[in-house]
């Protein structure tokens, strides 16, 4: 009998670390939503469906504030990830991803809307025990270019399986670019993982609220 490739990524799951930073790419005939919720800075909506292991196409929304509240920007964009590479190791995993989207963005500082390009790029590395992630994202247009540079470390005080409760301790900077906020916002968080679902919660050094969460259908 032949396997169904969302089921065989499953069982391979099984073998390897649980998923430990976030991917664009979850699984073969797999869907993805993630949420994220910066206070003050940015929010993002993420919808994403793979037809196969190593890519994905799908839809976002973007908010982006600057410190001070002179720049706002709402981008809606169109995008397609790709896996480059994927390093399966005796218990760990590494991954390259890639993507690039365009849509249309609005801010307060120009008229009407914009045409808007997006591209980036995910490097990942986990363990069962520890991770490491960086990712830089371009949002850009005739009016603005931002770019988001997040650099997240994580450990988790126990080993974990597919099927059960995985929790990880992050710390997390992120520095942007196009004059939305100075020097590196550093972050504390505590993310939430069992089978498809994910939780995290935490806050900046400043204070201010940090959330995401992300489902695998």
């Amino acid at each position: 009998m032949k396997s169904h490739p969302r089921w065989a990524a499953l069982g391979l799951l099984g073998l390897l670390p649980v998923v430990a930073a976030a991917k664009p790419i979850a699984f073969a005939d797999g869907t993805t939503v993630m949420a994220e919720y910066g206070a003050g800075t940015m929010n993002e909506v993420q919808l994403f469906h793979a037809p196969r292991y190593w890519y994905s196409v799908g839809a976002g929304w973007l908010e982006l504030a600057s410190e001070d509240g002179s720049k706002q920007r709402h981008i809606t964009y169109l995008r397609g990830n790709l896996l480059v590479k994927r390093w399966n190791l005796p218990g760990a995993q590494a991954n390259v991803f890639v993507w690039g989207g365009l849509g249309q963005a609005t801010g307060n500082d120009f008229e009407g809307s914009d045409f808007a390009r997006n591209a980036g790029v995910q490097f990942d590395y986990e363990t069962r025990r520890v991770y490491g992630a960086y990712k830089a994202d371009l949002q850009e247009s005739d009016h603005f270019s931002h770019r988001i540079d997040t650099l997240q470390l994580g450990w988790a005080p126990y080993k974990h399986d597919y099927d059960t409760l995985a929790t990880w301790f992050v710390l997390q900077g992120r520095r942007y670019t196009g004059g939305l906020a100075e020097g590196t916002e550093t972050a504390l968080l505590v993310r939430f993982f069992k089978r498809g679902k994910w939780v995290e919660v935490g806050a900046t050094t400043d204070g201010r609220l940090q959330a995401m969460a992300m489902f695998n259908f």
